[in-house]
This record gives C-alpha cells, sequence and structure tokens, in this order.
C-alpha cells in the first residue's frame, strides 16, 4: 500500500513540478500526454481544460502588468510571450529626411535613434503601408518635423562654463518634435495625442551654428521586421515556486532558513516560545540556491516550480497601456489558428 502511495506521488510530482536539485533540474519536459500514464487520462478535453484554465491580474499600473495564467502547457505561454515581442504592431520612425544636419552625429545614427524613439499613437488606427509607396498618406503615415538651431545665450555670465547657461537649444529633445497633420489627421486626432510617449528623450547636443532640420515619416511594423516596432520593453514569464519544508526547521536554524531565501518568502513564528520557520509567500523568491550552500538545511527543503503555472511581466514601452498589447496578443493567436484552421480545411478538400 506504502509503495504504491509513494508510486503515485513520484508519477504526481513528475507530471505538475519541475524540481530543483543542487547539481541539476529534474521532470523539465512535459510528459502528461496520452498514454504515457497508467490511469491518467490525458487526452484532450475541452470542458476539463476551461474547469482548470484561469488569468488572474496581480498587478497592474499605466505602463506595467503582471498577471498569473493558470492551466496551459508552456508552448502557449511562450506564444504570448513571443507574438507580444515581436508580432503586436506599433507606430515608429521609418524613413529620415535630412534637410541639414551639422551636429557631430552623423545622419544614419541620427535617423537610428529617431526610429528608436517610442511613439503615442494607437496602431489600429492605421494600415499598413503599402510595399513600394513612397509618399505616406493619412491612413498609414504620421509625420514629424524636427527643427532646432543652437546659439550663444547674449545673457549669459562671462565667467560661466555650464552649457546650460551659456548656449540655447544646445541639447535637442524629443519634445522639439512637432506633429504635422497629413490630411484630415488633425480633425481624427486631438491635439496632444500624436506625439513621442517621452518628451525628455536626448536626441543629440550642438553647439553654437549647429543645426539639425529633418522631417519625419512613421509607419505602422512588427517586432519581427525591425525592433523599433516592439511594443514592450520587456515580455517574460516565469513558473510559480513550490517550496516544501520537509521536516521541521527550529530555533536558529529557523533564522538561517530565512536568510538563505528573498524577503518575505520564509516567515519565523514564535510557536510556544520556539522560533520556527515556516514558508509565507514563495512567490517572491528568485531561486538563488543559496539553501544548497548550506550543509545542514539543504536537505529539509525541496525547491520546485509548479509546471502549469505561469506569471507573466509585461512593461509596455508606453505606446499602448499594458493590458491591450495582451489582448491584442490574443487577437494575434486566435488569427493564426484562424488561418490554421482554413488551411486544414483547405488540404481536406483537396
Amino acid at each position: 500500500m506504502r509503495l504504491n502511495m509513494a508510486a503515485s506521488q513520484a508519477v504526481e510530482e513528475m507530471r505538475s513540478r519541475v524540481v530543483l536539485g543542487e547539481f541539476g533540474v529534474r521532470n523539465v519536459h512535459t510528459t502528461d500526454f496520452p498514454g504515457n500514464y497508467s490511469g491518467y487520462d490525458d487526452a484532450w478535453d475541452q470542458e476539463r481544460f476551461e474547469k482548470n484554465f484561469r488569468v488572474d491580474v496581480v498587478h497592474m499600473d499605466e505602463n506595467s502588468l503582471e498577471f498569473d495564467m493558470v492551466g496551459i502547457d508552456a508552448a502557449i505561454a511562450n506564444a504570448f510571450r513571443r507574438i507580444l515581442l515581436a508580432e503586436v504592431p506599433t507606430m515608429a520612425v521609418e524613413k529620415v529626411l535630412v534637410y541639414n544636419n551639422t551636429s557631430i552625429v552623423q545622419d544614419e545614427i541620427l535617423a537610428h535613434r529617431l526610429g528608436l524613439i517610442p511613439i503615442h499613437a494607437d496602431p489600429r488606427l492605421f494600415e499598413y503601408r503599402n510595399q513600394g509607396d513612397e509618399e505616406g498618406t493619412e491612413i498609414d503615415t504620421l509625420q514629424f518635423r524636427l527643427q532646432v538651431r543652437c546659439s550663444r545665450n547674449p545673457h549669459a555670465a562671462k565667467d560661466s562654463s555650464d552649457p546650460n547657461e551659456l548656449y540655447m537649444n544646445h541639447k535637442v529633445y524629443t519634445r522639439h518634435m512637432t506633429w504635422i497633420p497629413l490630411g484630415n489627421q488633425a480633425d481624427l486626432f486631438p491635439e496632444g495625442t500624436i506625439r513621442p510617449v517621452h518628451d525628455d528623450i536626448l536626441i543629440a547636443q550642438l553647439r553654437p551654428g549647429q543645426e539639425i532640420d529633418l522631417l519625419m515619416h512613421c509607419v505602422k511594423g512588427i517586432g519581427k521586421d525591425h525592433a523599433k516596432f516592439s511594443p514592450v520593453a520587456t515580455a517574460s514569464y516565469r513558473l510559480l515556486p513550490d517550496i516544501t519544508l520537509l521536516e521541521p526547521v527550529e530555533g536558529e536554524a529557523a533564522e538561517e532558513l530565512s536568510r538563505c531565501f528573498s524577503p518575505g518568502v520564509i516567515e519565523v513564528q514564535e510557536v510556544q516560545g520556539k522560533k520556527v520557520a515556516r514558508v509565507a509567500n514563495p512567490r517572491l523568491d528568485t531561486f538563488s540556491r543559496e539553501i544548497f550552500r548550506n550543509e545542514k538545511l539543504k536537505k529539509a527543503v525541496r525547491l520546485a516550480r509548479v509546471r502549469d503555472h505561469y506569471i507573466f511581466s509585461v512593461e509596455s514601452t508606453g505606446v499602448l497601456p499594458p493590458d491591450v498589447l495582451v489582448s491584442e496578443a490574443i487577437k494575434v493567436l486566435m488569427g493564426k489558428c484562424r488561418r490554421f484552421l482554413d488551411e486544414l480545411d483547405a488540404v481536406q478538400m483537396d
């Protein structure tokens, strides 16, 4: 009976946990496919999936979102991550028409820097520009002008050596970029809605007599074509930590154990006059594996991760709110699934 119970627990651990040992990681591959385990029905069941699958929003603000996605396979989680990075479209500077540039920044470097500036514009309101189109229109292009000339400050103190005091317009910021509406864009977009996300990004530095005068064309694109179109500063996931104490840890050992983990993971409580360690919040742990350097305590703890519980962190560049980016990523994935089903139907008809 005990052997059967132990075997059942070992199988369950293999199916649901990725175990971190001192010298390696076990159970890294998904193994719950049909017929792999006797007594388990692992055939796909939509009703069971809908029952187990859930999304819990943990934290959300203007530019970042943390949420849990539970009950999915690593392939699906990774698909969301990759779509967020490379397939959710944004607007970015694609063409730079340089009329005058006497700064020390070469035209090519300046154009590259301008391309990486995030533009606050909803890409869902624009179309992709057709390949070969030289001139943009109001439905596929945004236009910005940058015209800055540096000069000496006539009111600066004679003994001053501070460039901020000596020169005027010696730092070119994104706030100097002016949106020039095309067609009926001025009617469609209220003033101030089309702009760089941040107005304090430094583009170049000038000295008296130097000037930058150029025109920028922004188009819709995806990160797969160029990183400047990526809507996220970062999009990542990690598996939920699962920390188990295999034996009671008391006294000074409890304090020592808490120091082996990130703050807040292990809590030391007073129970009947004794210090006792308990797992308080495993989610906070970064799995530094510091515990394995402690010869006394390393066998008292099991470190694992829950195989189907993904903690997603999405940080937007500011182009769109992070929750909108996630919903757009879901739409892209749904579109991929529809195209795949259509291809299957076409093959069957042939």
